[in-house]
């Protein structure tokens, strides 16, 4: 549904889920993100030639639901031949993005406890994979069709061709496929703070939403993205370093940096 308004995709969406829709925001490869008059659900819709891609992230939104996990459940699936959208129930909270500093360190205990839960689920159980493997040969395809976005990059990053930020990551990749085979976990695939939702009473951990990339990995290619998204919101340096080392404790886990910047610096080149 290429070119498609946000009123054909509400009036799609109110013939299989009555109630009044509006525009969010724009999201990936085309989508369209919706939320229910009430708040109660939400829908990401797509043109016809992204169907496959969201339909897997109604099987991931499933899969994680049927565990302890607290996230969205899917509420339906709406296709037709223009495009499909998935119905979900909203996750009752704020992003942790947009609380204060000072609420996301009351709050950052709770996340740590939250991803070490996460990444304790069966990896064996799992049926989805986003393994070193299949990344970087996304990212060799998001360089060479020149797809990479400057503004997903660090900033020290952004005059140096994509090219040669991924040469820097090739010669590592040995070593960091045998970490990964000795320490895959159940991953988010994109756990920045705007996917964690917060109860915003207690900033307790509500949630986990944005599915799409969920699936078996190295835990560094979430607690990478972690705690860098977080840096920022922390009001100076100092505060986040003090907050990697408060993560790294409730986690239960002593950071390898050298690790934790391989999956911080592939993980821009594979968006695109």
């Amino acid at each position: 549904m290429r070119g498609s308004s946000d009123r054909e995709w509400e009036s799609l969406l109110a013939r299989h889920q009555p109630g009044g829709w509006e525009a969010v925001t724009s999201g990936e490869s085309g989508a369209r993100v919706f939320r229910s008059a009430d708040g109660s659900r939400y829908a990401k819709c797509v043109p016809a030639g992204h169907q496959d891609l969201l339909a897997q992230e109604r099987e991931r939104v499933d899969w994680l639901g049927a565990g302890d996990i607290p996230g969205p459940v899917v509420l339906d699936w709406v296709a037709d031949a223009a495009g499909a959208c998935l119905v979900t129930s909203a996750v009752r909270g704020v992003p942790a993005d947009s609380v204060s500093a000072e609420a996301l360190r009351q709050a950052w205990p709770s996340i740590a406890e939250a991803v070490r839960g996460l990444h304790a689920l069966p990896a064996q159980d799992c049926p989805f994979t986003r393994d070193l493997a299949r990344m970087f040969a996304l990212a060799r395809d998001v360089v060479a069709r020149g797809a990479v976005d400057p503004e997903f990059l660090p900033v020290e990053q952004r005059q140096t061709p994509p090219a040669e930020l991924l040469a820097r990551l090739a010669g590592q990749v040995g070593r960091r496929l045998e970490q990964e085979a000795a320490d895959t976990v159940v991953c988010h695939g994109d756990l920045c703070l705007p996917n964690i939702v917060l109860d915003p009473d207690t900033l307790d951990f509500a949630g986990f939403i944005d599915l799409g990339r969920l699936g078996r990995a190295d835990r560094y290619a979430d607690i990478a993205l972690l705690l860098a998204n977080a840096r920022e919101t922390w009001d100076d340096e100092h505060q986040a370093i003090a907050a990697d080392d408060a993560f790294a404790r409730d986690y239960g886990i002593t950071l390898d940096t050298d690790r934790q910047r391989f999956y911080l610096h592939l993980d821009p080149l594979t968006w695109g």
